[in-house]
């Protein structure tokens, strides 16, 4: 069985990486391998603890240095189809951006195809309520019968203003609803960014840019409410990083990657919150 190939430059270091995403016994879960580094460990489990860096997107790295950025969309899509392990092999520091959103992972995954395995999927079940607060910000997981996703965003630019999603989020809706929402950012931010070392690859290729309260992407939106969707879906990869899918309901207000994953270290500081939940359902992986 091959294994799933793509590559692509990474919106911030504007770097061209290949990536390998390969098939993983059970229970092994997701770990990213940086196969351009040799002289030290190479290997990041994709978990919670691992993350670096939450600055304009989410960074895992392990104890000898090597790190992962930009890890989030890849992140939404393998939590929604169900793969739980997989070895991501990645021949530079920042996983490729594509269009920005998760579809192509999607694509990509779909075309590779996704083998069951023997060991039914475990779920982070919610028992208790959990939150995080940061100013006006917020992230919570509650207990549900399913998963559900709640955000909200609100922005000074007229192109965004207030935006709320409310759903209850399963492989098809993510498909049909999140998946294809592009990440976002602001024109007057770009050169203070490349100061910084940040967004060199970024551009409307990739990134739906806003200019005060124009959208200049010639295309526009793909939805009324994209920029609170991919949100969503940026939440949806940040949450993956407990080591399972969530069965439970997350709601963010005005958040972004740092506030959830302290949400994230919050709750698997509370293991009396949690448990982990086999339901009867195939475990895939990528083949």
């Amino acid at each position: 069985m091959s294994p799933a190939l793509f590559a692509g430059v990474g919106v911030h270091t504007g770097a061209y990486t290949r990536v390998s995403v390969r098939p993983a016994p059970a229970d092994a879960g997701i770990v990213f391998v940086r196969t351009d580094v040799k002289d030290r460990d190479n290997a990041i489990p994709a978990r919670g603890e691992a993350v670096c860096k939450t600055q304009l997107g989410t960074v895992i790295g392990n104890a000898e240095g090597v790190t992962v950025s930009t890890i989030e969309h890849l992140m939404a899509a393998f939590a929604m189809l169900g793969v739980d392990n997989a070895v991501v092999e990645v021949d530079g520091p920042e996983m490729p951006i594509m269009d920005g959103s998760s579809a192509p992972f999607v694509r990509i995954l779909d075309r590779a195809g996704l083998r069951p395995q023997e060991k039914a999927r475990r779920f982070i079940e919610i028992l208790e309520p959990v939150e995080v607060v940061d100013g006006d910000k917020r992230g919570t997981l509650k207990p549900a019968t399913g998963f559900e996703v709640a955000f909200e965003i609100a922005f000074a630019s007229g192109a965004i203003g207030r935006q709320a999603i409310d759903m209850a989020m399963d492989e098809r809706a993510f498909r049909d609803e999140l998946a294809d929402c592009r990440t976002f950012g602001f024109l007057h931010e770009v050169e203070a960014l490349r100061a910084m070392g940040l967004a060199r690859g970024g551009s409307m290729d990739n990134v739906v840019v806003i200019d005060g309260d124009r959208i200049l992407n010639p295309e526009g939106l793909r939805r009324p409410d994209e920029f609170v969707r991919h949100k969503a879906l940026d939440a949806i990869g940040d949450l993956y990083l407990l080591g399972g899918p969530v069965l439970g309901r997350f709601e963010g207000v005005l958040a972004g990657h740092g506030l959830n994953n302290a949400l994230v270290r919050a709750l698997l500081a509370k293991p009396h919150a949690w448990r982990f939940r086999a339901l009867v359902e195939d475990l895939r992986e990528a083949v």
